[in-house]
């Protein structure tokens, strides 16, 4: 809890002067002011970020959490748990998306077990931090202790520490976990009161039956649990997952250590819920990648005020839309520090009023 504490305390607000310099060399670029949209936005909360428009940032990690999830025993996925350990297997062997998409943005992909049931073999690229063997079912009493919530978010907090110090100035978030969509719902839920027919989604493919099992699970956990939305820790204790808790922990070290942190589709965006209540000025910190397909998403990005970069109809995870977020990154700084400004090219501003 110490660690937790402490990284809280140092998340501090963004530079505004920074960001009203890059605002203003934006609008002298050879373009309608804001025509470039994000991009243009991406730039300015870079400036807040880093006291400066960086020129580049190099150092690009990927992060992937990977945890089980106890409330499978409802029936609510179409895939058994066991496909958890099994991905991260084709993960560290390079066979997936997430693998493809981490190349493509020149990322380093790290792996890190905080809550897989299985116990994995001893790979190079995984980080075994294991707090749990998988989560309780929430449907039947809490997910897990306070302490285990904590412990995982710690999970985060040390994993995106150790790459900051190496090096990292860029962040992203993925996760594996069968089952996941049905706590990030329940977190949803727990935050906003929304009803669960609107952000209820099939996840990797529920049927009919499985989707209804899913909001009977989630409805009797919100039920059993009575999460406190204004207790952020009580609610992913209660209803939530260690690969949820590992994602929030590294937004809050990002944060902490002016990293910008892009998070992926539906379950990054629930632990993005859980970091910006535990610290609400983490929220600026966080770079929204793609709209996902799964309902709750744009409900999640709506409470934080997130807007996304991108809409793919996307609704993998693992980060996959967070590795493109960071190919969008790299071309709002060459934006930036590569156009020519209306005096550079000779050319004539807007006639005024």
């Amino acid at each position: 809890m110490q660690l937790l504490e402490q990284v809280l305390a140092a998340i501090e607000p963004l530079d505004e002067a920074a960001m009203a310099k890059a605002q203003a060399h934006l609008d002298n670029l050879t373009k309608p002011p804001g025509s470039l949209g994000c991009l243009e936005a991406i730039a300015r909360q870079l400036a807040g970020i880093k006291g400066e428009v960086p020129r580049c940032l190099a150092r690009k990690t990927h992060i992937l959490m990977a945890g089980d999830h106890g409330v499978v025993a409802e029936g609510v996925s179409a895939f058994p748990q066991e496909v958890t350990s099994q991905m991260v297997l084709n993960f560290a062997r390079g066979g997936a998306a997430i693998n493809v998409l981490a190349r493509h943005a020149g990322a380093e992909l790290v792996l890190v077990d905080v809550g897989v049931a299985a116990e994995l073999p001893d790979l190079p690229c995984l980080l075994k931090r294991k707090v749990a063997a998988g989560t309780n079912n929430l449907a039947r009493g809490a997910a897990m202790t306070e302490e285990q919530a904590i412990a995982g978010l710690e999970v985060g907090i040390k994993v995106a520490t150790e790459k900051i110090a190496a090096g990292t100035d860029l962040l992203g978030i993925g996760e594996m976990g069968i089952g996941n969509t049905t706590s990030s719902t329940a977190i949803l839920a727990a935050f906003s009161g929304l009803p669960l027919e609107q952000i209820t989604g099939r996840g990797t493919g529920a049927d009919d039956k499985r989707l209804e099992l899913k909001m009977k699970a989630i409805a009797r956990g919100l039920t059993v649990n009575k999460p406190d939305p204004q207790k952020p820790l009580e609610v992913l204790a209660r209803v939530g997952g260690l690969e949820i808790a590992g994602m929030a922990g590294v937004i809050l070290a990002g944060a902490a250590n002016r990293v910008p942190v892009i998070i992926d589709g539906f379950i990054s965006g629930a632990a993005a819920l859980v970091a910006t209540r535990l610290a609400p000025l983490a929220k600026h910190y966080i770079l929204a990648s793609h709209l996902s397909e799964e309902p709750g998403h744009a409900a999640s990005l709506k409470l934080m005020d997130l807007k996304p970069m991108l809409t793919m109809q996307m609704r993998l995870g693992e980060g996959t839309g967070a590795a493109l977020g960071m190919t969008l990154v790299d071309a709002a700084l060459k934006i930036y520090h590569e156009m020519a400004t209306f005096s550079q090219a000779g050319i004539s501003g807007a006639l005024e009023n």
